[in-house]
């Protein structure tokens, strides 16, 4: 796979902190996060879109076709997307304002994996939580960076990773609703590569697209963990990827310029924008994004 072509943008605006790349399956519709700018994002029929929040925002998962569960700083919400209203669905801790939510996806039994942690990235200060038919259970503590939430196309595992130490763990599912079964096992080492592991999907051959953070680049894990190749981005900090398109064969791929200074946004403009590569012609395909059961 190393002849994959170079991701291209596919939407300018800029993201400080893009994050939460999510396909809605039943809309057909792109969406994605600027943590830190608080807003959601979106492209409906070629016509940009955004909604602006009063608190930090960063992952979703579909609940129908009008509406989304969203993650933000002290509550999963009910997204009404025609009208932007929102409800309050379950409480997440965020430590009375001093964490924020990250990386999060939907799972295969329709609950909702979330990871939070410090503004600054305060070490162990965050954590990885579930929310699953009314309950919001912590699953694992003293995270500092959560990030690489995906699943197994047999539902069997999960991955996540705490980004600084480099490493991405499997994690164990049971079949009837999905809880942990064990303790979380290390699986791709990047520490020897000095590569940063950040947002990834698990694709529908069970290969792992993971975006690393100042390496320009989507690289592509196959089951035993062995690097197959990558996807380019022309901005240093790709940060989340997901399919989509009518065959969920287009990767789309959100970027950051958090902590980027002037010398450094000169050599790569592109910082922030969001980017797309059509992977049809690669016999490349994602998986749907699981519906989330409230």
């Amino acid at each position: 796979m190393s002849d994959l072509p170079q991701a291209q943008v596919f939407d300018r605006r800029i993201c400080d902190l893009g994050e939460g790349a999510f396909w809605h399956p039943e809309r057909r519709q792109f969406f994605w996060f600027d943590i830190t700018g608080r807003r959601l994002m979106s492209r409906d029929q070629g016509e940009n879109q955004h909604w602006q929040f009063e608190q930090s925002v960063s992952a979703a998962g579909w609940i129908d076709a009008d509406t989304l569960l969203i993650a933000a700083s002290d509550h999963l919400l009910h997204f009404d997307i025609a009208t932007g209203t929102t409800t309050p669905i379950a409480p997440l801790d965020c430590a009375d304002g001093r964490l924020r939510p990250n990386d999060g996806r939907a799972d295969p039994w329709g609950g909702f994996w979330i990871g939070t942690m410090g503004h600054a990235a305060e070490p162990q200060a965050g954590a990885i939580w579930r929310y699953y038919r009314g309950e919001m259970r912590r699953l694992f503590d003293k995270i500092t960076i959560p990030n690489a939430i995906c699943f197994a196309p047999d539902a069997g595992f999960a991955c996540f990773t705490d980004t600084p130490g480099r490493i991405v763990y499997r994690q164990r599912l049971e079949a009837t609703q999905g809880w942990p079964i064990g303790d979380p096992e290390p699986w791709l080492d990047l520490r020897a590569a000095a590569r940063n592991p950040d947002g990834a999907v698990l694709d529908a051959q069970g290969r792992l697209w993971l975006a690393e953070w100042g390496s320009h680049r989507v690289a592509i894990y196959d089951r035993q963990a062995q690097f197959l190749g990558a996807v380019a981005v022309g901005a240093p900090h790709a940060s989340c990827p997901a399919f989509g398109g009518d065959d969920l064969s287009v990767l789309h791929i959100t970027t950051a310029r958090q902590g980027m200074d002037t010398e450094a946004l000169s050599k790569a403009p592109e910082a922030g924008m969001t980017y797309a590569v059509d992977l049809s012609a690669y016999a490349c395909h994602g998986q749907a994004e699981h519906q989330v059961i409230l």
